[in-house]
């Protein structure tokens, strides 16, 4: 009776084999049942790469009109204002909670 079941005991191992990868390739974390969370996870996080790019930009461009070759006055004199949190008497003021 073991001579007989000895026979297929490499089969029944290659086919667990196999049952176990092909298990893992569906539900693993790189699977293909979560390849739509990773797309959602992209997008979510390609969006915020855009953002912080363009939020970026914005700081490199004011930062370059507060150099001495180029020194915007509006742009000292706001942040002169905002740090010593002085306001001139025709401005507006409009007090927040943070």
């Amino acid at each position: 009776m073991y001579a007989r079941l000895r026979s297929f005991l490499p089969s029944t191992a290659l086919a667990l084999l196999i049952v176990y990868f092909a298990f893992h390739a569906m539900t693993g974390d790189r699977g293909l049942l979560s390849w739509s969370a990773r797309s959602e996870t992209l997008a979510v996080e390609k969006a915020q790469l855009n953002k912080l790019k363009a939020q970026r930009m914005d700081m490199e461009a004011r930062a370059q009109l507060l150099r001495d070759g180029s020194l915007s006055r509006d742009l000292l004199e706001e942040r002169a204002r905002s740090l010593l949190g002085f306001a001139d008497p025709r401005d507006y003021v409009i007090r927040t909670t943070p």
